[in-house]
């Protein structure tokens, strides 16, 4: 696939205030100051669409992009929506801020109906983290497709990210039958950025599928 264009379209405050669900939806989602400003950015190949901070927390909205690309699978160029949601855990803000953030990314993934997937970032620095577990539990029971996008590679030693991810998918193992798909990413080194690219492609054209 091939990113033509990425526009920048809103950004909402609740799930009822987003653009019409009017063509395929792909979310993505992680801790805070998991790189996925970055991650967004790489695969729309522009660096100035989603908003880098070094302060976690500052995506506080459902922020919709609309994108159009070609397609490696059929030659129509595709429309569709990739959104940046606000991180979960750290953040400076009080309780009560905490839980209307908490409720808007819930209501979002629950009633979305364009939603394809969501993309679950996990930072590949680190050893697996209880918050990311939980929080894929909580889309397990809200019966929300995702995959997994291991970010930040390429700070890390090879050899250490391939633990990282091993024990992250091994944890998973202790409660899950089936694993998601996983993509290991670096947004600086563009890794990960045409196999996403592929999946969103293969997700917009189910019917080709086998």
């Amino acid at each position: 696939m091939q990113v033509l264009t990425a526009t920048y379209v809103i950004s909402s405050p609740d799930v009822a205030q987003c653009p019409a669900a009017d063509r395929p939806e792909y979310a993505f989602i992680g801790r805070s100051n998991v790189g996925k400003s970055s991650l967004i950015n790489s695969i729309c190949n522009s660096q100035k669409l989603a908003k880098t901070s070094s302060s976690p927390g500052k995506t506080q909205l459902i922020n919709h992009f609309a994108i159009e690309s070609i397609s490696t699978i059929k030659s129509p160029r595709a429309k569709w929506y990739l959104v940046d949601l606000p991180g979960y855990g750290y953040a400076k803000i009080s309780q009560s801020s905490r839980r209307r953030w908490e409720q808007m990314i819930e209501n979002y993934l629950r009633k979305r109906e364009n939603l394809v997937n969501v993309f679950v970032l996990i930072d590949s620095r680190h050893s697996p983290q209880k918050i990311d577990l939980e929080f894929l539990t909580k889309l397990a029971l809200w019966k929300v497709p995702f995959t997994l996008a291991f970010t930040k590679s390429d700070k890390e030693k090879p050899g250490a990210v391939e633990r990282n991810v091993k024990a992250f998918l091994d944890a998973m193992r202790e409660t899950w039958q089936f694993l998601p798909q996983g993509f290991v990413t670096s947004a600086t080194k563009n890794k990960g950025r045409e196999e996403i690219l592929a999946f969103i492609d293969k997700s917009n054209n189910p019917e080709t599928e086998g």
